[in-house]
């Protein structure tokens, strides 16, 4: 043997030999151990950012889904959607089980069958003109109008903000015009579109999936199928905020656990048997109502106090063209804490 075989054989060598494997310990310490993020962290939980066409396509899916199931069109399917938070199937269930009764609660439909129009001619109720019936038209209800006060109709109501919430003209008709009517009526382009925005909003506002990221200008729908109060980062603007979080303000409890009773945690609750009691507990009892109502005062006179000295720092150090945002917020502040007040000095 040579003396570069007999080198090249010395340095004939594996990964055992060396001991690398046990080194590395590749085969027991490979096994990562993976951390579930739920126990790590109390405000996890699974959400997803959307955007308004990947909303769209969401929305459209249940739309479709409740039109094939029992057979209507999709303006209606929308209308039933929207007054039953998007469930499909509880509406299916209830349009097999009584389809007229979910109509009228839907307020598809009136409650009693209209008397049927055979006239060729109809007076409008708005205009008090008479007009050929092909320029007249009405919802399920039955009260026709002509097409221009329908067309006049929807454009003051969505001026004012107001879709899906677009009823009959007729007084005390509350059945709502769906989606298609309201459309084939308006001949303006950017009338449309404004009304489809406004009922892209209330469609999501009704959905228990969805909510609109409350950052400034941010376009994103955030999605989540746990209905609890988390903590949400939007991944288009990182603003953090609670999904689906309604408060008391007064006690920090669960909105919902407030009934009809809307402001009882900032009301003093008297004694029913007052007048009954010696006229020291009776001064008593007034001192406590005055004090309870006077904390309260106090601390929305600060409250705003501080939010205005906040806003004004800003506004000195703002540039030209944030400064009548800045201003515009001041004025939201002091009017919505003044309203406080009132409420606590009327008490």
């Amino acid at each position: 043997m040579s003396e570069e075989e007999e080198y090249d054989s010395d340095m004939d060598y594996s990964d055992n030999d060396c001991g690398y494997a046990d080194y590395y310990n590749v085969a027991d310490d490979c096994d990562v151990e993976i951390v579930d993020p739920s126990k790590m962290d109390v405000e996890y939980f699974v959400f997803e950012c959307l955007t308004v066409e990947e909303v769209e396509r969401l929305l459209n899916e249940s739309v479709e889904s409740l039109s094939n199931s029992v057979q209507i069109t999709p303006s209606l399917a929308k209308v039933l959607l929207h007054s039953h938070k998007w469930c499909v199937q509880d509406i299916v269930l209830k349009y097999r089980g009584d389809s007229a009764s979910l109509l009228v609660v839907s307020k598809i439909k009136p409650s009693r069958p209209p008397a049927p129009q055979t006239s060729t001619h109809h007076a409008c109720d708005v205009c008090m003109l008479s007009h050929e019936a092909d320029n007249c038209c009405g919802l399920a209800c039955g009260h026709l109008f002509c097409n221009l006060c329908w067309s006049m109709h929807f454009e003051v109501q969505i001026a004012q903000g107001i879709s899906t919430g677009i009823a009959c003209m007729a007084q005390n008709c509350e059945v709502l015009a769906p989606e298609d009517f309201v459309l084939n009526l308006l001949s303006r382009p950017k009338l449309r579109e404004k009304y489809q925005q406004f009922a892209f909003c209330d469609y999501v506002q009704s959905h228990p999936e969805l909510r609109f990221c409350p950052g400034p200008n941010c376009q994103v729908v955030v999605r989540a199928k746990e209905p609890c109060a988390k903590r949400v980062i939007c991944t288009a603007c990182s603003t953090v905020f609670c999904c689906k979080h309604d408060f008391c303000w007064m006690c920090l409890g669960d909105w919902k656990t407030h009934g009809s009773e809307y402001y009882e945690c900032s009301r003093f609750k008297e004694n029913p048997n007052i007048a009954q009691e010696s006229v020291l507990v009776q001064a008593r009892e007034a001192l406590k109502k005055y004090l309870h109502y006077y904390e309260r005062f106090e601390y929305q006179q600060a409250q705003l106090e501080a939010e205005i000295e906040n806003l004004s720092w800003k506004v000195e150090r703002a540039e030209t063209t944030h400064r009548g945002e800045l201003e515009n917020q001041m004025d939201v502040a002091e009017k919505r804490r003044g309203t406080l007040l009132k409420d606590f000095l009327k008490a």
